[in-house]
């Protein structure tokens, strides 16, 4: 029972749940809505078929559905359970398009299946940071391929997926030098032999010597085991058989696979760091290779991000953050077949930033219901009282965020995964952010010190002569304010608020007049409500990704939507 509206055993009914959940809030059929607010009942045609389903609008019009509430008309004119091959024959999208969504569909329900059937289900409050990435197995709140990996089979979800826990090396490549890039803080020999030991790079350095290969022609290259099964006999092989490429083995610490799949933590060193890897598989919306431009970037954003925490006294005191520096990144064939397909970045692990008494937990936890029926932060709640921890939460939560916005100009991509939740016993006392290398945004004239932003320009050829928007810099401050509030507002506080409203009666409304409030609050307190305003907050609509008209490649990529945050008079 993962999520406030599932019903356990039943991933199916949540996968049609959540496609139809997107395709009203997108707008991608056109429904009539009966009812009152607490009630509503949505119906629709394709053609003759006639579709309908009941459920609520929540926090930024976000379509919450009844739990067994999507049906479909028969020929005979009895309602039925709907199917998820009727729902996506009915979209609007090409033949190829609904194809391949009802295959990541189909993927989803079969491997959350998997789940059900194989793994334990048990209490995950007390579990370790590591463990609990793994045991988190809900995915994405909102997006109905939440759990596709497209190219997994059945083994290779047990194998590598995060819900098994199961733990493996890294393949190994020695990568002739004229197709590589890389950055890294320091000499090279002392980086790897900070990263795996001396013990492992002298093993690696025992089957360079067996190769004949000298160190100034080649140099290392990690691979996620199951990109390297895949790519050896296809897009690799040329390589490995003209020599730019040699397998060096599998060698190393033992890593598990996090919520994200590719990247991974290490189960022999915790403090050390994380590895993100190329995976040539589809989650959700995204292809889980690594952007080219991004890999040798993300060491440079990460220093700029660093650098300006470290240098404003209220990330310490009052907004208190940590951001997880990517400090490393190395790339081979950028810029042919390859691209994106063999990269690695190294982020600081969270273990490492934890204090005595300190406990991490992935801000996604927060909207979890665990196997006795209850919120996961049930017993935090109670301990320390609803009123007091939501308002600590919330203090902890979006105001480091928001200062990172507001007090300096940068946007970040503040979603479930990418936060991580520092708390004693419960009690909220930091935020950690991750995964910068390609979410971070900024609008050159609402930069706080526009001199320590990065020169991109120099940093990469593809920077030259791109325009606004399509990588790190943008034109339209509200539009950047936007980024903020669809990642942290609409598709992950909102998930929050909802849990909140059906567990312990707090209207959602309410929720976000607080949030409200303390925003304005903070923009009062530091001067800056100029700034706040010039991000558009009062407006009485947003906009939002729409991730599945996207993915069906309908030609929109955001909708407008409710905005509970609007001021009344606005």
């Amino acid at each position: 029972m993962p999520l406030p509206l599932d019903l356990p055993g039943r991933p199916d009914e949540r996968v049609v749940r959540q496609l139809v959940e997107a395709v009203l809030y997108e707008g991608l059929v056109v429904a009539g809505v009966t009812g009152d607010g607490a009630q509503l009942v949505f119906t629709w045609s394709d053609g003759a078929k006639r579709f309908r389903c009941s459920g609520m609008a929540g926090a930024f019009g976000r379509i919450r559905l009844s739990a067994g509430s999507v049906e479909s008309e028969g020929r005979d004119g009895f309602w039925q359970p709907a199917t998820l091959d009727e729902l996506v024959a009915s979209l609007p999208a090409s033949v190829e398009d609904r194809r391949r969504l009802l295959s990541e569909l189909h993927s989803t329900v079969a491997h959350c299946s998997w789940n059900e059937r194989n793994l334990h289900s048990g209490p995950r409050r007390d579990l370790a940071f590591a463990a609990l990435e793994g045991a988190l197995h809900e995915g994405h709140a909102y997006h109905p391929c939440f759990k596709a990996r497209t190219g997994f089979s059945e083994s290779d979800h047990r194998d590598f997926g995060p819900e098994a826990g199961n733990s493996f090396q890294l393949a190994w490549l020695l990568m002739k030098r004229t197709e590589v890039s890389q950055r890294l803080p320091g000499d090279e020999g002392a980086f790897w032999i900070a990263e795996l030991g001396a013990d492992v790079c002298a093993q690696l350095d025992r089957e360079r010597a067996r190769l004949g290969l000298g160190w100034a022609d080649y140099c290392l290259l990690p691979l996620h085991p199951w990109q390297w099964q895949s790519l050896r006999e296809t897009l690799l092989e040329p390589w490995l058989a003209d020599g730019t490429a040699h397998f060096a083995g599998i060698a190393g610490d033992r890593y598990v696979a996090s919520q994200s799949i590719r990247t991974l933590l290490n189960t022999d060193r915790t403090e050390a760091a994380n590895v993100k890897l190329s995976m040539n598989m589809s989650n959700s919306s995204s292809l889980r290779t690594i952007e080219p431009h991004s890999v040798c970037t993300a060491p440079v954003i990460s220093r700029w991000l660093g650098e300006i925490v470290a240098g404003d006294p209220l990330f310490e005191t009052t907004y208190p953050l940590v951001v997880l520096d990517e400090y490393a990144g190395i790339i081979a064939g950028r810029d042919g077949p390859l691209a994106g397909q063999l990269a690695a970045i190294w982020r600081r692990s969270v273990s490492a930033t934890l204090g005595d008494g300190e406990q991490a937990v992935p801000f996604n936890a927060l909207m979890a219901v665990e196997h006795d029926g209850r919120p996961f932060i049930d017993a935090w709640v109670h301990r320390h009282g609803f009123r007091n921890w939501l308002e600590q939460l919330l203090q902890v939560a979006v105001l480091p965020v928001w200062h990172l916005l507001v007090g300096h100009g940068i946007a970040t991509e503040a979603h479930g995964q990418n936060m991580v939740l520092v708390h004693r016993d419960g009690w909220p006392v930091r935020l950690v952010l991750r995964d910068f290398h390609d979410s971070v945004e900024y609008v050159p004239g609402f930069l706080h010190e526009p001199d320590r932003a990065p020169d991109f320009l120099a940093l990469d050829p593809d920077y030259r002569d791109a325009p606004p928007d399509q990588y790190y810099w943008m034109e339209d401050v509200e539009t950047l304010g936007e980024l903020v509030t669809d990642a942290l507002f609409v598709f992950n506080l909102a998930e929050v608020s909802h849990l909140l409203q059906t567990f312990y009666g707090l209207r959602e409304a309410d929720f976000w007049n607080a949030v409200r409030q303390m925003l304005a609050e903070y923009a009062a307190t530091h001067g800056l409500g100029h700034r706040q305003d010039m991000l558009g907050l009062a407006r009485p609509r947003l906009t939002a990704e729409a991730l599945l008209a996207r993915k069906l490649n309908t030609g929109r990529s955001s909708h407008a939507v409710p905005n509970p945050l609007s001021t009344p008079d606005a």
